[in-house]
């Protein structure tokens, strides 16, 4: 299933598993410390083998490819947009990633911005004068490609280890190349 020597995108889905059968006294969820943990090692590896920029192009593709299968498999990509992003803000909350708001939204050019509070990724670390969700804008670029047919680049404006108490995040459509 991961081994296999690749070139193409192989994730789907079905490889999140039975949760259920596999952890029936443990269930779905975990301490947000084991998720850092799994996450900031991985970046550190990457980091001291390939540099900071492969490492955020990494977490932003893996983002990005996690945010359109999120979307395809939990959200309802018919759905109107108002009601498609409640319906995003209500799966992120239930998950435990983070409290999503739309500030601003032109819907005649896509150009919208975001904050999620309580970020998953970030809130609670301490200042560091950088921003560093990386994944999440590659997460979000991705569920709003898989709602709209269309590639976004998404930028973190500010963050928690900015020195705000919310990531906010910065969309526009992609430059056609």
């Amino acid at each position: 299933m991961f081994k296999e020597d690749r070139n193409e995108q192989k994730f789907n889905w079905s490889m999140i598993g039975d949760i259920g059968e596999g952890r029936p006294n443990l269930g779905g969820t975990t301490e947000v410390a084991v998720y850092r943990l799994m996450q900031f090692t991985l970046r550190d590896v990457i980091i001291q083998r390939f540099g900071v920029e492969a490492a955020d192009k990494v977490f932003y593709l893996a983002g990005e490819e996690a945010g359109r299968e999120f979307c395809k498999n939990m959200l309802d990509v018919k759905a109107p947009f108002n009601e498609f992003i409640k319906q995003l803000q209500e799966k992120l909350k239930d998950l435990r990633v983070g409290l999503l708001r739309i500030e601003a939204a032109d819907l005649e050019t896509l150009n919208i911005t975001l904050t999620v509070a309580e970020d998953l990724d970030c809130s609670g670390l301490p200042v560091c004068e950088e921003t560093i969700c990386t994944y999440d804008e590659g997460f979000i670029a991705g569920v709003l490609s898989e709602y709209t047919g269309r590639k976004f680049d998404v930028r973190e404006i500010d963050c928690w280890c900015s020195g705000d108490r919310v990531c906010r995040f910065d969309i526009k459509p992609a430059e056609a190349a």
